[in-house]
């Protein structure tokens, strides 16, 4: 039996899907009164418990085999840094208790490429880039880097578990909208879009899903596998998302300086009218940042091969266009 924490995520849902089409039996974890619709006709033990409640863990991990620990906030706005450490941080130091004290045989956790230390252009990131919470630019990646420390202290005390980090993830079934999913649904309702020259590397969540099974089979103890796609400018992701529709949508290009002060005014917008702001800090950071990023180790340990981005964008619209259809109470 296979046990999915934060299964109603992005990268969760996409795992669960994965896993029973897989022919495995999985035991999907959501918090008391988690709303269960990204699981919705899916043949899956739904129990609830809390990372942050130790003795719903442990019921939660009865007769569990493998773990996939992905529950966990991601926040890019300020304001958030206690629960950030509580749930990240603490509730992974649960989890790792938790699975000790009910054997479980292995624990794949699923950090960030963001928990690494960010090093400066022209240096390829790879594994031998260290998990850095010393030099975070935001509490969210420090929680994500204390926390893979915390999986990797464990490991020295004789756990069984492996890491992955992903890099920017997109693909179908994002019933939460990340990041990247707003850009496509904005593209796909004709919104204006606007952008700023910088390019990251994206992933699909199907891959991302797939290397994490292949890191559960095949990873060695205590090493961390990078799952990255494509780097690609955000320019060029809007070009695509509008030839596969068909459309051409209005486009216009902020000069970097001027984004940069609308970010300092972004937590405020967000409070006030709780629309998720085109700019942050953060994100300015993330896609100008250095984002030539292998995945060589994941390829030749793993058996792990992305798909082409393009075939990413094109699922992911098709899938929005699936759900606002269907969906009597569309994405907003």
């Amino acid at each position: 039996m296979n046990l999915v924490t934060g299964a109603t995520g992005h990268i969760g849902n996409v795992l669960v899907r994965l896993l029973l089409a897989q022919g495995e039996s999985v035991r999907a974890m959501l918090i008391p009164g988690e709303d269960p619709s990204p699981l919705m006709g899916l043949d899956v033990e739904i129990i609830e418990a809390d990372v942050l409640d130790y003795q719903s863990l442990l019921k939660a991990f009865d007769h569990i085999e493998v773990v996939y620990h992905l529950a966990g906030i991601i926040s890019i706005l300020p304001g958030k840094d206690h629960m950030l450490q509580a749930v990240n941080v603490i509730g992974t130091r649960n989890v790792i208790q938790a699975a000790r004290n009910k054997d479980v045989r292995r624990l794949v956790y699923t950090s960030s490429i963001h928990a690494l230390k960010r090093v400066p252009h022209g240096v390829l990131i790879d594994e031998s880039v260290p998990f850095d919470p010393e030099h975070a630019i935001s509490s969210y990646d420090l929680s994500k880097a204390s926390a893979s420390l915390e999986v990797l202290n464990a490991v020295q005390h004789g756990m069984d578990a492996v890491i992955v980090c992903p890099t920017g993830v997109i693909g179908p079934y994002d019933y939460r909208r990340s990041e990247m999913g707003q850009l496509i649904l904005d593209c796909v309702e004709h919104k204006p879009m606007l952008y700023v020259d910088g390019a990251y590397d994206f992933v699909d969540v199907r891959d991302v899903a797939q290397g994490l099974i292949l890191a559960a089979e095949k990873g060695r103890c205590g090493e961390s596998y990078i799952l990255s796609g494509e780097r690609i400018a955000v320019f060029d992701i809007i070009n695509i998302v509008q030839e596969i529709l068909g459309k051409r949508l209005f486009s216009l290009k902020i000069p970097l300086q001027l984004a940069h002060l609308t970010a300092k005014f972004t937590p405020l917008y967000y409070r006030l009218t709780r629309i998720r702001p085109r700019f942050t800090s953060y994100s300015l950071a993330t896609i100008t940042s250095n984002s030539f990023i292998s995945h060589a180790k994941a390829h030749l340990e793993l058996g792990y091969f992305p798909r082409p981005l393009r075939d990413s964008l094109r699922d992911t619209v098709m899938w929005f266009l699936k759900f606002k259809k269907l969906s009597k109470n569309p994405l907003q």
